[in-house]
């Protein structure tokens, strides 16, 4: 990879900005493209690096926002043959450029890390910053006796009862840090804690205590006026039931609640759709069937009070040549 595309990764990664890596992992002649050529792309759909001509970029673009969007990395083959070239978890399209040959490029999302905020400095709460950290997590600390050398591990320590890092709930936009909070006061300032945890409105809450001290906290919060639906979605008891009972095994049982929260909370794929709308992502190209990202597409036609969609100004032209030929062919090939 050129070195002035992994200074910009570098970067990007340093302000939690979230990118896709695309990298030529297989070509076959006479494609331009050669095994190890990468680009990366941004979350406003910025493209920088080289993985083949011009006609392989777009693709290349839409399948790199997709994978920020769900979060899933992706295997594609552009090849002037794609029914042949499909494979076990390759996904195929066509390949437009006139110079022929094929490209595999495998594409993978680079997201900020998860966010943990653990209210407390209890040996609970210090286990859960160890085991945070373990797991990738970026950990704050929120605690009035809190400090750095209690808590080595932690990205933050915040000495105050107060703290606004970013907010996440669950299916959360392209690129935002995924927001979870724990509150392990456990008896020292326990009200505050989750008054200052429900503030943060994270994806999810887990309070460390019993259902008894908890339902005495929530008096105390709601008859302050604190309100809303989030009382109704704190875990409490925090965690899996795993009988946990020294510090690190609460710390592990709430941090494979938060693990399995968040592993089902992910977005679904969005998927294409043929033709051209104004609800729809996606369109194909009526003449060599590559699908087009509407909202970035440079070629465009009318016809029939409808608008196509073309990867190159090539196909549209030869559009333009016969429209109610491809309009129809069209539309009866995305009728199935």
């Amino acid at each position: 990879m050129r070195p002035d595309l992994l200074h910009f990764a570098s970067e990007l990664a340093k302000r939690g900005e979230p990118f896709a890596l695309a990298t030529v992992v297989r070509r076959e002649a006479p494609s331009s493209a050669r095994v190890g050529d990468a680009a990366l792309v941004t979350l406003g759909g910025a493209f920088h690096g080289w993985v083949g001509g011009s006609c392989t970029q777009p693709t290349v673009l839409r399948e790199a926002r997709r994978a920020l969007a769900d979060r899933t990395p992706r295997l594609i083959a552009l090849s002037p043959n794609p029914d042949a070239d499909r494979r076990p978890s390759v996904t195929a399209f066509p390949m437009t450029c006139h110079s022929g040959g094929s490209v595999d490029i495998y594409i993978q999302p680079v997201l900020p890390a998860p966010r943990l905020v653990v209210f407390g400095s209890s040996p609970v709460a210090q286990a859960l910053v160890r085991l945070g950290k373990a797991l990738g997590y970026a950990v704050d600390v929120v605690d009035p006796e809190a400090d750095r050398a209690t808590f080595p591990e932690a990205d933050r320590v915040f000495a105050a009862r107060e703290v606004a890092p970013p907010r996440s709930k669950p299916g959360a936009p392209e690129g935002e840090p995924w927001l979870c909070a724990v509150v392990a006061t456990m008896g020292q300032w326990d009200e505050d804690g989750v008054r200052a945890a429900v503030a943060l409105d994270p994806a999810y809450l887990g309070v460390v205590a019993s259902r008894k001290r908890f339902a005495e906290i929530r008096d105390v919060v709601t008859a302050a006026g604190i309100t809303g639906d989030m009382f109704g979605r704190v875990r409490n008891p925090a965690g899996v039931d795993i009988r946990a009972q020294l510090p690190e095994e609460i710390a592990l049982s709430v941090l494979a609640e938060i693990v399995q929260l968040r592993n089902t909370a992910q977005p679904e794929p969005r998927r294409a759709e043929a033709g051209g709308s104004a609800e729809a992502d996606q369109a194909l190209d009526p003449i060599c069937g590559m699908t087009v990202a509407v909202a970035t597409a440079r070629h465009q036609a009318e016809f029939g009070g409808r608008t196509y969609y073309f990867c190159c100004a090539g196909c549209r032209e030869k559009f333009l040549e016969e429209p109610p030929r491809y309009a129809t062919a069209h539309r009866g090939a995305g009728a199935g």
